[in-house]
């Protein structure tokens, strides 16, 4: 005799991607069209997202760069919370923190904005030091508003 057994289970609402990608432009940009196109699948928006990967990916491949070493992109969302995160290999570089980011003295600067953006956008974010030799950058968005 052939039965089924059904289990009732809650749907999970726990997504996760992790990914290693090189520390170059081409690397910072797949980390946002990554990011688009998984929000995009979970259902999600992706907008600040997109914005916020953008801006830590560059910084990963600008100011955490260490030759033949990735940085890693991480996306999870657990219950109504998006939280991104960004780790290179250069612990010993690490950014101001929220609310001591300042904006470049020359407005006609082209960089030095890219912190700012993810503390406008985030609902949080934070700087979290270690294990050796990495530092990790993170944001959070809430999903519901």
């Amino acid at each position: 005799m052939n039965q089924e057994i059904l289990r009732t289970q809650r749907p999970s609402t726990e997504q996760a991607f992790t990914v290693l990608l090189s520390p170059t432009r081409r690397g910072a940009r797949l980390a946002r069209l990554l990011t688009v196109a998984h929000l995009g699948a979970w259902g999600l928006p992706s907008e600040s997202a997109a914005h916020i990967v953008a801006e830590l990916a560059a910084n990963a491949s600008v100011h955490g760069r260490v030759q033949g070493r990735d940085f890693q992109l991480s996306l999870v969302v657990s219950g109504q919370r998006l939280r991104i995160e960004v780790t290179d290999t250069r612990g010993d570089s690490a950014p101001p923190g929220p609310g001591a980011v300042k904006a470049p003295e020359d407005d006609h600067a082209e960089n030095g904005r890219g912190l700012l953006i993810v503390e406008a956008l985030a609902d949080h974010w934070g700087v979290v030091p270690g294990p050796v030799p990495r530092k990790t950058v993170w944001a959070e968005i809430d999903l519901v508003r």
